[in-house]
């Protein structure tokens, strides 16, 4: 039993990953799934397609690696998260679309909730603002859209649940309905201080908390994989939401370190410790990790696009075919034409907070082509992480000056990495490993499966691949914000 399954179930794709003892991956299998766009901001899945390509790709990484059930020592899972589902507790059966992260249906009631005065009080329970993003809204929309939710929900045959919650009700034929602390810190329901369901928050928004999973540690007995999936019982043993998790597997347990994953969007996390930071520039103070039922902490700066601005690239405009074209194409671009792009496609997240901005391109010309705007793209994933790392050193004084760690696909751009380091003047650090999202999920379950180290052990285990020195010159750097700032100004009045 040297090997342990990792579940990735992201924004637009299912990933499972085998590890081995040593924690090095033996085996990774990747599948895509639909989007779906109902109405403009809305975005949805097929609860089924999270399902069945997560059941799809840990068969297949099993045949891939050469791997049995019984090889197995434990499942970790992360997750996108705050992405919401209600389904039946007796069928099992959603009662509507799972309504993704990205989805803004929502804004209008967030702003009715503000002007009611209700952001103050969300904001000291959970740590968050009151915005769509989360999920407990998404719950709200669902129980007043869909025929009878409402009252089923009041009966108790309704369950709620982040996409962490849907594939273990799954994996054990709906025996166990939990989550862990991160993932329930995400829902705008948890009291983040206190470590339970907010009472508060579920009046406000009418959801009865008879819905609610149980709230777990990271690493927990979560259920066991019923055998008739992978040919025998195998236990989960670590949850985390996807950013979380990769916390964990950048190693980031000192207070005052920070990480920043490229995925769909960007999320970066400050690790504050014991210490629950109240932020004063529109940060998100939520849960780091809980382990052996402690809580530690965290900033964390929401970003909604980052790499899927190169999906627009090559699907929306059709300037690329791969995503790898996007580099050389940047390189490529006329220097003396600075194009500027606010890639707000579904609103603007951290520390903004505008639901209704849409993406604008400033600083055209009738020479502007394909490369400027594939170099504005990569640059926009620079810009928007300066503007979070400017409000977490006002938010906390406790912040490392020390390099920022970044994973994610799209962290492995050198030209994306450079102008991250260019416009922030700190230098970036790139680990060797950059699946360190399924490398959280997995050290978590190794840990708790007793077959991986300690925290410390783990930690000094991170090896850096590439470190980018900030090389551009200070007035240029400023200029080149300046521009951006006003950029997003401007995109916001439009």
């Amino acid at each position: 039993m040297g090997y342990i399954l990792a579940i990735d179930q992201g924004t637009t794709s299912s990933r499972a990953i085998l590890f081995d003892k040593d924690l090095n991956i033996a085996a990774s299998v990747q599948e895509e799934f639909p989007q779906h766009y109902p109405a403009s901001g809305w975005v949805e899945h097929d609860c089924s397609d999270l399902w069945t390509t997560t059941a799809a790709t840990c068969r297949g990484v099993m045949e891939k690696a050469g791997v049995r059930a019984a090889d197995i020592a434990g499942i970790g899972i992360t997750n996108q998260r705050e992405t919401t589902l209600v389904w039946d507790r007796k069928t099992g059966r959603p009662i509507h679309n799972a309504i993704v992260w990205q989805d803004r249906r929502t804004s209008e009631f967030c702003k009715s909730l503000k002007a009611k005065g209700h952001e103050a009080v969300a904001t000291e329970k959970t740590g968050l603002l009151l915005d769509p993003y989360f999920s407990a809204t998404k719950v709200a929309w669902i129980l007043d859209n869909v025929d009878g939710a409402r009252a089923r929900a009041e009966a108790g045959e309704l369950a709620f649940g982040t996409v962490d919650s849907w594939l273990i009700w799954n994996m054990t034929a709906g025996h166990v309905h939990v989550t862990d602390a991160t993932n329930a810190a995400r829902t705008m329901l948890y009291d983040i201080s206190k470590g339970r369901w907010s009472s508060t928050m579920c009046e406000m928004l009418g959801i009865p908390m008879s819905m609610l999973p149980e709230v777990k540690d990271c690493a927990a007995d979560f259920g066991m994989a019923r055998a008739d999936l992978f040919g025998t019982e195998i236990p989960i043993l670590g949850v985390a939401g996807d950013q979380q998790a990769a916390t964990i597997g950048q190693a980031c347990f000192r207070p005052g370190m920070l990480k920043s994953t490229y995925g769909t969007g960007c999320f970066a996390l400050l690790n504050t410790g014991e210490e629950l930071v109240r932020s004063q520039n529109r940060l998100l103070s939520t849960i780091a990790y809980q382990l052996d039922g402690k809580r530690t902490y965290a900033l964390e700066g929401s970003i909604f696009i980052a790499g899927a601005v190169v999906q627009w690239l090559r699907d929306g405009i059709k300037i690329i075919r791969h995503a790898k074209e996007t580099q050389p194409l940047a390189e490529a671009a006329d220097p003396s034409q600075d194009l500027v792009l606010v890639p707000a496609f579904t609103g603007l997240g951290a520390p903004y907070w505008n639901a209704e901005c849409r993406g604008a391109m400033f600083g055209m010309t009738r020479n502007s082509g394909p490369a400027e705007f594939a170099r504005a793209a990569l640059e926009s994933v620079g810009y928007q992480p300066r503007d979070l790392l400017d409000a977490m050193h006002a938010d906390w004084k406790g912040a490392d000056e020390a390099a920022l760690r970044v994973d994610g696909g799209m962290s492995a751009s050198d030209f994306a990495m450079q102008f991250l380091a260019d416009i922030t003047g700190a230098p970036v650090d790139r680990p060797q490993v950059l699946e360190t999202t399924a490398m959280g999920a997995a050290w978590r379950a190794g840990q708790r499966a007793g077959i991986y180290p300690g925290m410390e052990e783990f930690a000094e285990g991170w090896a850096l691949e590439r470190q980018f020195e900030p090389a551009m010159e200070d007035d240029l750097r400023k200029g080149k914000y300046a521009a951006w700032k006003r950029a997003v100004e401007a995109a916001q009045k439009f």
